[in-house]
């Protein structure tokens, strides 16, 4: 393992990495971090977490921080990875084998994702539990597949179930499932012992001391956009010298000021609306979601991350408690100087404006979450709530009762509501009126988040409802699909302040899958994770409205209509 990157750089990699990284910051976000940054620097916080000081997040959480600081100094490692990777893509390749289906959840799919979208190579991302998405992707053929499994325990129920079910796959067209299965996970886990014995075609053992959503530029996010074919030594070079960089005790140090405005603002500012503004990373707003999302979402404080369309940050310029980040080309970007001046624009209030390249981001905004967690006074390393959410699933596997009836019936859409009755009050609601309904319980402060448990590729222009449903409210409003974003919203959700009212939408299933060797079904699967997420949101007395879908398409249909209705 690489020391700890401590002391000035020289001047030739100052500018070698500034090329590869931009930062202006406007209005509060500037003032945070001119607030903030002083106190850090004299608490020397960059040079203390490139020597992995784990007490910089308090005294609660230094048990979890002693044990998740690897990612500050991973790059001998990771770099030392290449050449059996590409030694293993070349194998599999000469077998007919270059489809790279990865099956993983949160950190383990969000990263490759990202590295992949960008350098343009194939990468089938597999982290759905929905039976239509998973039959789709074994309906475009096994032959030439290999199924990278990604888990650090191999015990995440998602993973595991993917992983049963391509196996069987294997065995029907007569492929040895071993010969086309690639494991990533931790030293000495279930999944690795198994792994052993099974004698897959490779077993990479990642770092232990790195978490999930730190784990980008480790084996999680390198074996598997390397088998893709992606370019692995320039995102290593731009992110080490970019560390270099974010490791001095200096005021202008982009991930202490960039920590500082996300969360530091008073009083907080904490969405955080996203949108690409040019930036030739692709997906990259869903990986910096997870990060953000699931390190600060605790302890009723957090920042959430809202994915938003180019133009649409309009609509909360004037918003106290969101701060807008524009994720540019820094080739193409006027504004590419620390707090640089560029007139007056949606981005002159208060605002972030970042580029530079995929490297160099995964870096900064690693290092700026940290910041801001210290900031918030809480554990970056931890999600308890995500835990909650996993456990209420289990259960409702383990010991499945009879499923409540719905409250009301309309076409092909079936409502019910948790956590506030009022949102369907009676049998003749409509879904137009259900969402009106649960829209008036948004406080001043609150979101809308959309939460579909469907088809996250085949049923994606669900998407559309959520700028809409945002000019409706006048409040922002996120989209996930389930159970992917339990791995990343999901936290803040549960763990953040309790302001967000819900729109949960599932649907029946005319093709289930079965999970080998488990007892229940993919479709069950679901089912449990929907459920049991609702009803901890509605523990929480957070309000919940449940449309599930008899029939997928007309129930689709029948809901963009409704919300085209409010308009």
């Amino acid at each position: 393992m690489n020391g700890p990157v401590i002391g000035k750089i020289t001047a030739s990699e100052r500018d070698k990495a500034m090329s590869s990284l931009s930062l202006t910051l406007r209005g509060a976000a500037r003032e945070a971090a001119d607030q903030q940054v002083p106190g850090l620097v004299d608490h020397e916080f960059a040079s203390r977490l490139a020597a992995k000081d784990y007490t910089l997040w308090g005294p609660e959480a230094e048990d979890e921080s002693s044990k998740r600081l690897g990612w500050v100094s991973l790059f001998d490692d990771s770099r030392a990875l290449l050449p059996r990777i590409a030694e293993l893509r070349s194998s599999l390749a000469a077998q007919g084998a270059d489809r790279i289906v990865l099956a993983g959840m949160g950190g383990s799919s969000l990263a490759p994702e990202v590295i992949c979208a960008t350098a343009g190579v194939e990468l089938t991302i597999l982290d759905s539990t929905d039976p239509q998405h998973v039959g789709a992707v074994l309906a475009e053929g096994v032959d030439r597949t290999v199924l990278v499994v990604s888990s650090k325990s191999g015990s995440t129920v998602e993973t595991d179930s993917q992983r049963r079910i391509v196996s069987q796959a294997f065995e029907a067209a007569g492929i040895d499932p071993a010969s086309r299965t690639v494991i990533v996970t931790d030293p000495g886990s279930p999944l690795a012992e198994a792994a052993y014995a099974d004698g897959v075609a490779a077993v990479f053992e990642a770092d232990p001391t790195v978490g999930g959503r730190y784990s980008a530029l480790t084996a999680f996010g390198l074996v598997p956009s390397g088998l893709a074919g992606a370019d692995l030594e320039s995102l290593l070079d731009d992110a080490e010298e970019t560390a270099s960089l974010l490791s001095e005790d200096d005021p202008d140090n982009a991930g202490l000021r960039l920590g500082s405005a996300m969360c530091g603002t008073q009083p907080l500012r904490n969405k955080l609306i996203i949108t690409d503004a040019g930036s030739p990373i692709i997906g990259l707003g869903a990986w910096i979601e997870q990060l953000v999302a699931e390190s600060t979402g605790k302890n009723g404080t957090g920042i959430l991350p809202v994915l938003v369309a180019d133009g649409e940050p309009e609509l909360h310029r004037d918003d106290d408690d969101a701060l807008i980040v524009e994720l540019v080309d820094p080739d193409a970007d006027d504004g590419s100087s620390v707090d640089g001046d560029q007139g007056d624009t949606v981005v002159s209030l208060h605002s972030v404006r970042t580029g530079g390249s995929l490297g160099a981001q995964f870096v900064l905004w690693e290092v700026a979450t940290v910041v801001g967690s210290s900031i918030l006074g809480i554990n970056p390393f931890d999600q308890p709530d995500v835990e909650s959410a996993k456990a209420a699933a289990r259960g409702m596997l383990d010991s499945p009762t009879e499923a409540e009836p719905a409250t009301a019936v309309d076409g092909a859409v079936e409502l019910s509501a948790l956590g506030d009755d009022t949102v369907v009050p009676g049998s003749e609601t409509t879904v137009a009126e259900a969402l009106t309904s649960l829209i008036r319980k948004l406080p001043d402060t609150g979101y809308l988040a959309v939460m579909a448990y469907l088809d996250r590729l085949g049923e994606s222009s669900l998407e559309e409802v959520r700028p809409q449903l945002a000019q409706v409210s006048g409040r922002p409003v996120t989209f996930g699909w389930g159970p992917r974003f339990l791995h990343s919203t999901g936290q803040f959700h549960k763990g953040g302040p309790h302001v967000g009212a819900f729109i949960q939408v599932t649907s029946a299933t005319d093709a289930d899958l079965d999970v080998p060797g488990r007892g229940f079904t993919l479709g069950t699967l679901i089912g449990a994770q929907a459920a049991g997420d609702a009803q901890v949101l509605a523990d929480h007395g957070m309000p919940v409205l449940r449309l599930h879908l008899t029939d997928r398409a007309r129930g689709l249909q029948q809901l963009r209509e409704a919300v085209d209705s409010l308009s």
